[in-house]
């Protein structure tokens, strides 16, 4: 099975500055591409979409522009900050180039009010003017508060949520997730990526923890509105990225080769425009 990452994270810290990457955090040392896809190519892994990895601001263009000159990668979801005036000549300047395929503002580790001010939705209905997607990146308990209210806001715009909407598998936490993921799937401008989940379960997980999530996903947005991540080197912190593929396989084998297909990468293609 062919597979495009929709989720690569690659770390530089000799290049660039990530705040939230001090001493002592699990990934502070340079996480390569080359070291990424000596493992990768291996598991079926062609090709991948950079995703920003929270670098300081003033390093967030020069991050995207690094990234897209690496080989394999096939495009970037590059960082933005919709709460900024600023925001539509940044727009500007990324989508002159065509590998951007999306913005993404994380928003489990800023207060939820950054999200609330007008300026914020505003900015995202813009998105259409540069054929830009937005990766929503929320906590569980973020996802209908937040996640709800910013796709409602921004229709037209296509929204990808990252990890799964980040349940607690851990303290095995179906609910509320389930119902506001659910919700979530009935506006048509939603995808999901099944990404990251791993890292929110127990230590020793088995694809059996995993797979509830991954089902309810796929039956309640469908095999369309899908697409697959890797979330690597975050995922070493609970796994490995051969681990996680071997899991998601495992999980979804019973599925036609087709839906396989759009799952690992007919979909990215396809949403991230792609190729």
């Amino acid at each position: 099975m062919r597979i495009l990452d929709t989720h690569l994270h690659l770390i530089y810290p000799d290049r660039f500055s990530y705040p939230w990457i001090g001493p002592g955090h699990p990934l502070n040392r340079e996480w390569s591409h080359e070291s990424y896809f000596a493992e990768a190519v291996g598991l079926g892994i062609e090709s991948a979409l950079h995703m920003e990895v929270d670098a300081a601001e003033a390093d967030m263009e020069a991050e995207t522009a690094f990234v897209l000159e690496l080989p394999r990668i096939a495009g970037a979801i590059a960082a933005c900050r919709p709460e900024r005036a600023g925001f539509v000549a940044h727009m500007e300047r990324l989508s002159a180039e065509p590998r951007v395929k999306g913005v993404r503002r994380i928003l489990h580790e800023v207060p939820d009010e950054l999200s609330e001010q007008p300026i914020f939705a505003e900015n995202l209905r813009r998105l259409t003017d540069y054929d830009l997607s937005f990766d929503l990146c929320l906590r569980a308990d973020q996802l209908r508060p937040i996640g709800l209210r910013l796709v409602d806001a921004a229709p037209d715009v296509q929204f990808i949520l990252d990890h799964c909407g980040n349940p607690d598998i851990a303290k095995d936490g179906l609910e509320p997730w389930r119902a506001d993921t659910a919700a979530l799937a009935e506006r048509p401008n939603v995808a999901v990526k099944i990404s990251g989940i791993a890292t929110n379960a127990r230590p020793g997980w088995q694809p059996h923890d995993l797979r509830p999530y991954v089902e309810h996903l796929i039956h309640v947005f469908g095999w369309d509105r899908v697409v697959w991540g890797s979330d690597h080197p975050v995922l070493t912190r609970n796994g490995s990225l051969t681990r996680w593929v071997q899991a998601t396989r495992e999980i979804v084998g019973s599925a036609r080769a087709d839906e396989q297909a759009r799952l690992f990468r007919r979909n990215a293609e396809r949403i991230y425009r792609v190729g």
